[in-house]
This record gives C-alpha cells, sequence and structure tokens, in this order.
C-alpha cells in the first residue's frame, strides 16, 4: 500500500491537517479525490468505487473532513486505528484529515481556504463528495464546502498556497440519514468488489459493529440488502449509486452494462 501519511496514519488522526504547512508535501497528482465528512464516510458510500478505480490503475485518496468523534463507543485514538485498517484494504494512495471541527462542521471562509490548499496539493481530477440532500448537517456542510473550495482553487493572485488548480467534475455518493428513493445519474457495478467492501466497513467495529443490534436487519446486513437493490437495477449483483449536479458526458457506449 502506498499511503502518503509520513508518520503513519494512526498517529497522523490525532494532528488536525491545518497543524502542517500544505506546501512541504510535493503534488501528487491524483486522479480521484473522495471527501468524506467522517472517517467511515467513503467506505460507507463508495468503498467498491474506490477499489474498483484502485484496479484500474488509478491514483485515489480520501480526505476525512472530521474526526468523526465523539461517538457512542468511540474514541480519537480507536478511530483513528479503525481508518487505518479500511485504508489497508482499500490500498489508498494518500489519506488525511483536515481537522474540522465534527458535529459543528460549517462552509466557512477558513475551512474552504484549507480545502482549496489541498485540492492544489494533490491536484485531483475529479472529486468524489456526499450527496447534497441529507439530514446530517456535517454532509450538507461538506459538500457545500467541497463545491466552493473547488471554486477557489483555481484562483490566481490569492493567498492559498500552492499553484491554481481546477478539478474537471464533482460527482456525489450516496451515504445519507434519510430514508429516500434515489434516482441516481449512473450505478457503478462493485460486484467483484463488494466482500472487500464489506471489510473495510466492518474495520469500523465502533461505529457500525459494537453496540449495533445481532438479530436481523442489522446494520451491515442493510447495508448488503441495498447494494443488491442496486445491482438488481443494472442486472448485477453489487452495484454503487452516484449523482451529479452536472449532465455526464460520454465518448462512446462501451462502458454501459
Amino acid at each position: 500500500m502506498g499511503v502518503a501519511l509520513g508518520m503513519g496514519l494512526a498517529s497522523f488522526y490525532l494532528m488536525p491537517l491545518c497543524r502542517m504547512n500544505p506546501m512541504e508535501s510535493p503534488a501528487l497528482s491524483l486522479d480521484i479525490l473522495v471527501i468524506a465528512p467522517h472517517p467511515d464516510d467513503a467506505e460507507l458510500g463508495m468503498a467498491g468505487a474506490i477499489l474498483k478505480f484502485k484496479e484500474e490503475g488509478r491514483k485515489v485518496g480520501v480526505l476525512d473532513l472530521t474526526s468523526g468523534e465523539p461517538t457512542p463507543h468511540g474514541t480519537l485514538q480507536r478511530r483513528a486505528q479503525e481508518t487505518a485498517a479500511a485504508t489497508e484494504i482499500l490500498g489508498l494512495d494518500w489519506r488525511e484529515n483536515l481537522g474540522l471541527p465534527n458535529r459543528s462542521l460549517e462552509p466557512t471562509l477558513e475551512a474552504r481556504h484549507k480545502l482549496a490548499a489541498v485540492f492544489r496539493r494533490v491536484q485531483p481530477k475529479w472529486l468524489f463528495a456526499p450527496y447534497w440532500i441529507d439530514a446530517h448537517p456535517d454532509h450538507v456542510a461538506a459538500t457545500k464546502l467541497v463545491e466552493d473550495a473547488r471554486f477557489w482553487s483555481k484562483l490566481t493572485k490569492s493567498d492559498i498556497p500552492g499553484e491554481p488548480w481546477h478539478p474537471r467534475r464533482i460527482f456525489n455518493y450516496y451515504c445519507v440519514h434519510l430514508r429516500q428513493a434515489h434516482q441516481p445519474a449512473f450505478i457503478l457495478d462493485i460486484s467483484p468488489y463488494w466482500d472487500r467492501k464489506l471489510a473495510a466497513i466492518s474495520c469500523y467495529h465502533s461505529q457500525f459493529v459494537e453496540g449495533k443490534p445481532t438479530s436481523p436487519p442489522t446494520f451491515l446486513g442493510q447495508l448488503q440488502d441495498e447494494a443488491a437493490y442496486w445491482g438488481k437495477c443494472i442486472g448485477t449483483a453489487y452495484g454503487e449509486p452516484f449523482a451529479s449536479r452536472e449532465p455526464i458526458g460520454m465518448t462512446s457506449l462501451g462502458g454501459l452494462v
């Protein structure tokens, strides 16, 4: 695994990114950057896609905006260890935490400046952010923050560290707290990657196993049912849905199932 973390992910997750100088690390030129409000959201929403992208040879990173703590059964150290374990399964090229406040995440100018600096440093072609409608305020704020920082990242004559950079597109993954019927822009077949996606999610024992009901329907069982539903929609075993505010362009029909 080639995670660019320096001191190690578990130690890093106890330190907010804002303590580091964004100019200390060279540009990584990621193909894909997934922005998650909390550690575990990227795994829940699109771990299958991440594994597929990695198998295709793409450079993939995850930026967690907050620590995700406090939670009923979690601690900062435990969540960091769980994140490190999930990251190893996903084989990410890069993962960091922006150190913004959990439960009170807001798309402030200061947060926008920090995130734009990260975009300039890792230079992603495509961004993946949470779906923009959600009951969790952190998720809604995260998507607004990503959209705003994407715009700021391209500005010239600014005090944002790094050279101007503008990610080409933003796609949205579903990791929502609303019981609603989605109409996604596209569904990705993740059938070969389901077992590893489940393994990555299961690393977050404090979030999805400990203290959860053990009789059906369990949380992990419901996730599998949802993935099977999306797979059924496209004639496969398992799928992950994605949204987009903008039209999706195509050069051929070769990727359709």
